[in-house]
């Protein structure tokens, strides 16, 4: 493992010597070192297969890249030396696509099944947050508010989000998801949730339009409001995910490693290199070679390097006709805050959802703060990152309301990105091309497409039942029976109970 760590080491920094790798044979070649190109080169390297992983970039992640101060000026400010007072770049972490993972989600089981886990540190996200906007009456104006995201039905009684009738209402649908079993027909109560739409399960309940918003939106974190025609099971899977990802970890649904998203990619690279996959950063895929209508390699300045297959990201094809689509555009903004953002008590770190239907959109505004609290930032900065589909000419004009929720914002970094999506499947010829990130406030959505490649490529379907249970630092995880009927925590992150519990020890020792 040495020898290959070292080798992997001499590769990934440039060794002249290591140019003659381009001129072999491979199983698999992958370009781009995005989240998603990152977890096929592990999980296919883990499968046995030689696999060369090329990025034209000199760091890892590609879009999913966390960045040093003094590179995200050079992305956003043509190479501009960022003010002293931002300090050094040590403590800069800045990720170019802003996202939180769900600790029951894919990605999660995902991290287990490969133990990738172990080479990373996580932290809980505070708290999630939604928007809404509240009509005024004869005694009062229009107003907008945030409120904690109610993820059950007690919390839908403590809810400021609606009135009492309506928790009650809420509280009642939410009881209802969670016992829901097709294969118990007392639990549909005459609903058919595989044939009948979402629309049709919120009118049994004679939620409110802005219920139905909340849960739609941040619970099973729709991006529209399309899933209101779709059969009701996929919006009950996904309010049950939200739910299950509440508790498993913390007191949160969500998670983020400490020094930023760069870190996932990073992981799987090393998991690949470990099972003798090559890295080469720098190094540009100028041409996909092909031969009677089938990849057989790529070439890179004059050398080349050759296999049946090719994975890689949507900008390594844009030269080829037909062979991606552009599907629309995203504006992302990051904002360098001095304060946390108002109104979410003082959170060091949370999710605020905008629901289209409170702004007139047609596509919701997702706001993600992070801080020094996940080691992306110094103690005095908070970074927040707005994202959101573009729909009109004035992209910055669509992001207006999420920035005034932010308060003074000392410096932001905008970006508008075309999405792309491939055309042809891969299967035919051997070229398999990832889907762009999408503007949501999560991976779900990401791993669905790593999920749906890796079984194209392999024709298996990857187990993730079953996972492993990683062990505590310095023995094994305690087997404990779940209190109270709780589902047991797996000791996947065992480092968000250590790095979580560090500050509640200092406090008590005060």
């Amino acid at each position: 493992q040495m020898c290959i760590r070292d080798r992997y080491q001499r590769r990934v920094h440039g060794d002249s010597k290591i140019s003659s790798q381009m001129n072999e044979k491979y199983d698999v070649i992958v370009c781009g070192t995005g989240l998603k190109e990152c977890i096929l080169s592990g999980l296919l390297s883990v499968k046995g297969k030689k696999v060369l992983h090329i990025d034209r970039n000199p760091y890892y992640g590609g879009e999913c890249a966390s960045v040093n101060i003094t590179n995200l000026y050079k992305i956003f400010r043509d190479g501009k030396e960022p003010p002293k007072e931002y300090g050094h770049n040590r403590d800069w972490n800045v990720d170019l696509i802003p996202k939180f993972i769900m600790a029951n989600g894919n990605l999660v089981k995902i991290l287990l099944y490969t133990k990738v886990s172990k080479y990373l540190e996580w932290k809980c996200v505070d708290g999630s947050y939604v928007y809404q906007f509240r009509k005024g009456g004869i005694f009062s104006s229009d107003k907008a508010v945030i409120c904690k995201v109610p993820a059950n039905d007690s919390e839908a009684l403590k809810s400021d989000l609606m009135g009492l009738f309506e928790k009650r209402r809420c509280k009642n649908f939410f009881v209802y998801v969670e016992n829901y079993d097709e294969k118990n027909p007392k639990t549909m109560e005459g609903f058919n949730a595989s044939k009948q739409p979402s629309a049709d399960l919120f009118k049994k309940f004679s939620l409110e339009p802005n219920t139905i918003d909340f849960v739609g939106h941040a619970t099973a974190l729709y991006l529209n409001d399309d899933f209101l025609s779709r059969p009701a099971i996929q919006m009950i899977e996904k309010v049950r995910l939200y739910t299950d990802s509440m508790g498993r970890y913390g007191d949160s649904p969500f998670l983020y490693p400490i020094y930023g998203l760069g870190g996932i990619p990073e992981g799987f690279s090393r998991l690949a290199a470990i099972h003798g996959g090559t890295y080469m950063l720098r190094t540009n895929a100028d041409e996909i070679l092909m031969e009677s209508g089938k990849v057989v390699g790529i070439r890179s300045g004059e050398e080349k390097a050759f296999a049946p297959m090719v994975i890689c990201d949507p900008s390594y094809v844009l030269n080829i006709p037909g062979r991606v689509k552009k599907v629309g555009q995203i504006i992302r903004c990051i904002c360098l805050l001095l304060k946390p953002i108002p109104n979410t008590k003082d959170a060091h770190s949370c999710q605020i959802i905008i629901p289209q239907k409170q702004v007139g959109r047609k596509s919701d505004i997702y706001i993600a703060l992070v801080s020094a609290a996940h080691a992306v930032c110094p103690k005095e900065f908070y970074i927040a990152m707005i994202s959101t589909n573009v729909e009109t000419t004035n992209p910055e004009a669509e992001i207006q309301v999420a920035l005034k929720l932010l308060g003074p914002v000392k410096e932001m970094f905008v970006s508008v990105k075309d999405i792309f999506e491939p055309v042809v499947e891969g299967k035919t010829d051997g070229l398999f091309v990832t889907k762009g990130y999408d503007a949501t406030s999560h991976f779900e959505t990401s791993i669905d497409d790593v999920l749906e490649m890796y079984t194209k490529i392999t024709n298996e379907t990857l187990d993730l039942t079953n996972l492993p249970i990683e062990e505590e630092e310095g023995g094994e995880a305690p087997a404990a029976a779940p209190v109270d009927g709780a589902k047991p925590k797996q000791k996947l992150f065992h480092r968000i109970y250590i790095f979580a519990n560090r500050k509640k020890k200092k406090k008590k020792k005060k």
